[in-house]
């Protein structure tokens, strides 16, 4: 293209032209005007005379008129021949530019442009404004290369103060003033011809390549490199309505086309195009999916139509596809679908393209059979020892899974020195500990109660602290990004609204963290817990009560711009399903923080309960749980949801000696399942029990032998008797492990729990086997191993399940309904009656004493039967005070 420049000769502006906006030939590339004179320049003006006519109805427009009389300046091409340097190969150069120049008289008026348009009279530049581009006059107009204008040019200019600008082609309004378009998708050569021309007419310009100078791309179609051009670089990529729908505004002096409100209507919805199809969702993601396809564009069929263009797989539970696909369908992750609604654009498909998974080796551990058959019974149990041992082997510190592979050596990392086979005083012999023993496991180093709570402590912590930062990492500061692609997903009242002091809570729970691991680390009974709690209790009230307050209308927030907002959707569906958020919502990772201080108070309390009375930190330990208390008084008590406790009270009425301390304002009721022990504890084999679930801990009651009588409250309401009897409330932080034991000939429908108390040196197995029909194990344990998790703050709730042979753990169903069974859990029942009713400690005092003043003799001292009953006595005062 040649340069142009401009010559400023009063009022001026710049005009930027390129390949499109020029119909003057291509001479040279130099610069050569830059460097002229004003001599030169005046002897590049020949004597020219400007004029404006009006054609037809223009010339009848006053408000026209009245324009043309405050515009004083045109813009007017001028070339100037400049031979070259003797000597030099190059010739003559013709030197393009645009001056600025008065109008002498405002406007003529006429009906004929002939006599005026022959556009061959060089002695005057004439500007035609015409009121209709399809007229006879704009053709012939047109035809002699004459400049024509529209009303709305006129208008502006005069409004602007600015000269009728120079165009190379028909310019009838300025609607797309500044603005570069590109093309792509299309295929029929007269629709594009039509577009370009309105373009042209509206002040736009059209470049055939794409780059960064496109403000705008109109696309027929989701396919080609300038579509994935403009999508990388966040260009507004807008259907060809957009053009012709601004055509419809070319009168309106005010209006123009950019606007972000008015060409957001004419978008290129992200599936047009496309006709998807959807493999391993569930019926209510599948009809979501396909709900949000139609709105954004596209279409949908079954799997394995012809005419899909892509099939959208959950590389969850698709390990390999049902069909071959064809080389013209594109197979990908639902990524890319959500991923395509967040940016309101098409995605690259090869990014999220789906692979067919590898056979890998069975992912769960395996876990050696034991036979029942083993003559040696501590050999079975040794075993069983150890296989509940390498069913607990986990990292506890990391809730995430790990960012790289472990390395082959042996290391000291932070989980080995916080496992409990790996104490302070037994790391040293660690490579000792790894190899295994042929004989027998190794004996592990006795730790305190203290100890492996304040672990836990730490622990949890630790994993709290990694959910805030996948919160903030994940959501918040990506939403807070700058300059994202279709512009801000939430705006800032949103994001305050939902995410609130979660920053200050994640910045001084960082700090506890460091204080605990140091603590932890470097161990001692003399060790203060206590303090590191009394240190942040101002912190605490100051980051927690206004994010708990609020958490409500954060949730109402969420759910409320998810419907509202695709693109918000969409961010969501893609981040909760990364690994960090182990598959849990955005709102239940926002509701830990609601959840945390009473998790920690427990805690807490647990550790001043094994701390010894001359410990310093009893006292700091007492004084940190009232901190503690103190911040959650603060915490709005409307915020108490009155039904879970009617359910909590329930069950406290319903269980006989149910401690007192399960009613908690910060405890709801989560489930409740019916079932039959299988093993020796919590109770006896065979024993009903029900397990109430709650949201930090679990109870279990077994079903009474014998119904106590009905019980009457003071104000006379009576109340069933209580069916079941308590035998032990569990804190969830106690479980190691959930196995989901398989279904066999010898075992049906059954579970274990792998715990392990503070008092406890070894995991015990709880196992179960449900008794309802309609009772489905896996939602009761996926249940059950999301609320551990929620107590210990960790994310991945399904790796505590484990799935194994019930015979690696000994555990059997079989013969459990057989009347040979029952007739022998009777016996058992009875035969512990019977034992009861001819104890000592059972025997009312007046039987014995009749006993022995019916078998006295003059040989048996008085004194032996007064001793005898005070010892009785002293018994039945001893077993009461055990029961």
């Amino acid at each position: 293209m040649a340069d142009c420049s401009t010559v400023t000769i009063g009022t001026a502006r710049s005009l930027d032209f390129s390949v499109n906006d020029s119909r003057m030939a291509e001479t040279t590339k130099e610069h050569t005007f830059l460097g002229l004179t004003a001599d030169d320049v005046e002897d590049m003006l020949p004597q020219v005379e400007t004029r404006v006519v009006l054609v037809g109805d223009a010339g009848n427009n006053p408000e026209l008129v009245k324009a043309l009389q405050a515009i004083k300046i045109m813009e007017v091409p001028m070339v100037k021949i400049k031979e070259g340097v003797p000597g030099s190969e190059a010739g003559e150069k013709l030197i393009k530019s645009i001056v600025n120049m008065d109008i002498n008289k405002p406007c003529f008026k006429t009906d004929n442009v002939k006599e005026f348009g022959d556009g061959e009279n060089a002695e005057f530049e004439t500007v035609f404004v015409l009121t209709d581009f399809k007229s006879p006059d704009y053709d012939y107009l047109y035809k002699n290369d004459n400049r024509i204008v529209g009303p709305p040019v006129v208008l502006h200019c005069a409004a602007k103060e600015e000269p009728l600008p120079f165009s190379c082609r028909p310019l009838y309004s300025t609607t797309m003033l500044n603005l570069s378009l590109c093309f792509t998708g299309f295929r029929k050569k007269d629709e594009v011809v039509n577009l370009v021309n309105l373009v042209h007419h509206m002040g736009g310009t059209i470049r055939k390549d794409f780059s960064a100078k496109v403000t705008h791309l109109v696309a027929h179609s989701t396919h080609g490199e300038k579509y994935r051009l403009a999508v990388c670089m966040g260009t507004p990529i807008l259907t060809p309505d957009w053009i012709l729908k601004a055509w419809e505004h070319k009168d309106d002096v005010h209006f123009h086309a950019g606007d972000e409100g008015f060409r957001t209507e004419f978008k290129v919805p992200p599936f047009q195009d496309c006709v998807l199809s959807f493999l391993g969702f569930t019926a209510e993601d599948k009809a979501n999916m396909e709900e949000r396809t139609l709105k954004h564009g596209g279409h949908y069929l079954e799997v394995g139509s012809e005419k899909c263009t892509h099939t959208v797989v959950e590389e969850n539970s698709i390990k390999e596809l049902p069909f071959t696909p064809s080389k013209r369908l594109y197979v990908v992750k639902q990524e890319w679908f959500w991923g395509s609604i967040q940016m309101d654009a098409r995605a690259g498909e090869s990014m999220y393209s789906y692979e067919k998974a590898e056979s890998p080796a069975m992912m769960k551990k395996t876990v050696s059979l034991l036979t029942l058959t083993t003559p040696n019974s501590n050999r079975k149990r040794r075993r069983l020892r150890d296989t509940l041992a390498q069913l607990t082997k986990e990292t506890e510190i990391s809730p995430f899974p790990p960012l790289k592979r472990p390395s082959a050596e042996h290391s000291l990392s932070m989980g080995s020195l916080l496992d409990i086979s790996n104490t302070p005083e037994t790391c040293k012999s660690l490579g000792e500990m790894a190899r295994p023993s042929k004989s027998s496991t190794p004996a592990l180093a006795k730790q305190s109660a203290r100890w492996q709570v304040s672990k836990e402590l730490y622990q949890t912590e630790s994993n709290y602290v990694c959910i805030l930062d996948t919160v903030l990492q994940l959501f918040k500061y990506p939403l807070e990004k700058e300059g994202q692609v279709g512009g801000p997903i939430l705006a800032q009242e949103e994001m305050k609204t939902i995410f609130g002091c979660i920053p200050d809570i994640y910045d001084v729970h960082t700090r506890i963290k460091a204080d605990l691991e140091e603590v932890v680390m470097n161990w001692s009974e003399d060790k203060s817990v206590g303090d590191i709690f009394l240190k942040y209790s101002k912190d605490l009230v100051k980051a927690y009560p206004p994010f708990v307050n609020f958490f409500e209308m954060s949730k109402e927030t969420i759910q409320r711009c998810e419907k509202l907002k695709p693109r918000f959707h969409a961010f969501l569906k893609i981040n909760q399903a990364k690994p960090e958020c182990g598959r849990q919502t955005l709102v239940e990772l926002l509701i830990r923080p609601v959840q945390r201080l009473p998790s920690v108070a427990l805690l807490l309390n647990d550790i001043k309960k094994h701390t010894s009375e001359d410990n310093p930190d009893k006292i700091t330990l007492e004084k940190a749980i009232e901190a503690l208390k103190e911040v959650m008084t603060h915490i709005n008590e409307d915020k108490r949801k009155t039904e879970g406790q009617k359910q909590i009270f329930d069950v406290v009425y319903e269980v006989d000696g149910c401690p007192a301390n399960l009613l908690s304002s910060h405890r709801t009721l989560v489930h409740r399942v019916e079932t039959i022990a299988l093993g020796d504890k919590p109770c006896d084999r065979g024993e009903q029990v029900t397990l109430f679930l709650f949201s930090d801990c679990l109870e279990i009651a077994r079903k009474r032998h014998k119904v106590i009588s009905t019980f009457r409250s003071p104000l006379g309401q009576t109340r069933p008797p209580a069916q079941l009897k308590h035998i032990a409330l569990m804190p969830l932080s106690q479980i190691r492990r959930v196995l989901d034991l398989q279904d066999t000939e010898d075992c049906q429908n059954a579970f274990a729990l792998v715990v392990r108390p503070p008092t406890e040196q070894e995991n015990l197995l709880f196992s179960f086997q449900l008794t309802a029909e309609d009772a489905q194990k896996s939602v009761w344990l996926k249940t059950l191993c999301r609320q551990v998790a929620n107590t210990i703050c960790r994310a991945d709730a399904e790796d505590l399940i484990q799935c194994t042979d019930p015979d690696s753990v000994q555990v059997s169903t079989k013969d459990m309904d057989s009347t040979l069974s029952r007739a022998s859990r009777a016996i058992k029942k009875t035969s512990k009656k019977v034992t009861r009713a001819f104890s000592l400690t059972k025997t009312p005092k007046r039987v014995l004493q009749r006993a022995f003043m019916a078998s006295g003799s003059p040989n048996k001292s008085p004194g032996l039967a007064s001793e005898y009953m005070s010892r009785a006595g002293s018994s039945s005062t001893l077993a009461q005070e055990l029961t």
